[in-house]
């Protein structure tokens, strides 16, 4: 044993020796980025408005673990579940982090027994993708998911979730945008009257995915190629994904001698059709695109598909327009939920997931470009003082303050010069000063000094929580 000890802690003594030398690598994991104070404030204010527009909707909000069993990930996102994140077994499970918030509502409703609920939930998920970070891609994002579940009148709540993608691209005012949509039935059916296998149905669909970003003749020697359809079908997909129209492409369509015989495509444009009302009824028609060559890979959706697209940005600022392509995306995904019930129950659900990195990217940039100074608090007012030993009474009126429910900071100096404590309000925005003098001890008041006019004004004391409420309302 003593050997043994001796052996031991002549390693221990070698390995304190390495410990200094040892350079750590200073950098965040790759497709992941770290947030300051700045960042964070113009991803609240998207937060807000994508929150407030879900609580105007009506909906309650859930949380689901990051990580779930991996069998209940596995099978559910086609081509796409390669990306996804396995973590190493710990304790008999095997788990995997969750790579949308879809799946895990789908296993939470099945889980509970719920047939109707309207829920958002905004989370991370994890892709292990190789992402573009310029253009807001990452391995750990977040989703800002809404969605509806329960047994409803055909296109309905597919028309109030296109109305929250509408509302909530306006309000964060990032310019000009389309939202596509079509419907899986409409595609399935296209694929069985262009003599595509159904096999290759799902295959085929991730192919037609790639078309916003991969122009038709790639498009078409991947499945001639790679995935053995015949040139005739690949041609007859390219006559119908190149359309793209509204009302009056669905009536063309409904008229269309092959597509009319299929029962599935029948009935995806006839709900086309009634979705289209809908929209027209809400009024934002306009925005809104019926457009055959958007598939989404995803292997759920069901019935409407449907993605946000922002247009081209023109900014004189920066040199290179940002284009980032899909901002929201969603449709309807009937089957899910019965996936995971043991009865095979199914929950009729649709949904839109928005996306956040991207609305954000586009943000930071904006602002940066404008110089506009973004404040990272949200302080009222600076207690302060104009002579020295006043620390207590500057503590005993912060302390009042705070109980009262107004943000306020001091500076942590027994004796800070005026000038430091009124030049930190310039700094950091703080709109007012109260200042604690012997006099003012003296008189019963404080002085309060608007930071923008360096106007000044003595409150008294019992009166000042009041007046600093009504002066920073209307700031």
């Amino acid at each position: 044993i003593a050997k043994e000890v001796a052996k031991l802690l002549e390693m221990k003594a070698q390995l304190g020796e390495d410990e200094g030398k040892h350079k750590f690598v200073l950098k965040t994991p790759k497709g992941t980025r770290d947030y300051g104070p700045k960042q964070m404030a113009i991803r609240e204010r998207a937060f807000n408005a994508i929150i407030s527009c879900f609580k105007r909707h009506g909906a309650e909000v859930i949380d689901t673990p990051v990580f779930e069993l991996k069998e209940t990930l596995t099978g559910k996102y086609g081509e796409d579940s390669k990306l996804i994140y396995d973590l190493k077994d710990q304790g008999g499970e095997l788990l995997s982090l969750r790579y949308d918030l879809t799946v895990p509502f789908a296993r939470y409703l099945a889980m509970n027994k719920i047939t109707n609920i309207k829920r958002y939930h905004i989370a991370k998920v994890y892709r292990r993708d190789n992402p573009a970070m310029t253009r807001g891609r990452y391995r750990e994002f977040y989703q800002c998911d809404f969605d509806i579940a329960g047994q409803f009148d055909p296109m309905i709540p597919d028309a109030e979730c296109l109305k929250i993608v509408h509302e909530i691209l306006s309000d964060l005012q990032l310019g000009d945008f389309v939202i596509k949509v079509n419907d899986r039935r409409i595609l399935d059916g296209m694929f069985a009257v262009c003599g595509v296998p159904d096999s290759k149905f799902r295959t085929i669909c991730s192919s037609v995915d790639k078309l916003d970003k991969v122009p038709w003749e790639e498009v078409r020697s991947e499945m001639v190629g790679e995935k053995g359809l015949s040139p005739e079908a690949a041609d007859r997909i390219g006559e119908y994904v190149r359309l793209h129209g509204g009302l009056d492409l669905i009536e063309r369509l409904l008229q269309d001698p092959k597509l009319s015989q299929n029962k599935l495509a029948k009935e995806g444009l006839g709900d086309m059709k009634l979705l289209f009302e809908y929209l027209t009824l809400f009024g934002i028609a306009g925005k809104i695109s019926f457009d055959l060559s958007l598939a989404r890979g995803l292997d759920y959706y069901t019935g409407v598909i449907f993605e946000a697209v922002l247009l081209h940005q023109e900014n004189e600022h920066v040199e290179e327009p940002v284009s980032v392509g899909s901002v929201a995306g969603g449709g309807r995904y009937d089957g899910l939920v019965g996936m995971f019930d043991p009865k095979g129950r199914k929950v009729p659900c649709v949904g839109v997931s928005i996306g956040i990195e991207r609305i954000f990217s586009i943000l930071e940039q904006r602002l940066e470009a404008s110089e506009e100074k973004i404040r990272t608090t949200e302080t009222q007012v600076l207690v302060a003082s104009a002579q020295k030993k006043l620390l207590e009474e500057r503590l005993k009126l912060i302390s009042e303050l705070w109980d009262a429910g107004i943000k306020a900071e001091m500076l942590y100096k027994k004796n800070p010069k005026l000038l430091n404590q009124l030049q930190y309000c310039e700094d950091t925005g703080i709109p007012l000063v109260a200042i604690v003098g012997e006099q003012e001890l003296k008189d019963g008041v404080v002085k309060l000094r608007i930071v923008a006019t360096r106007e000044e004004v003595n409150v008294r004391r019992e009166s000042l929580v009041e007046e600093i409420r009504i002066r920073t309302s209307q700031c």
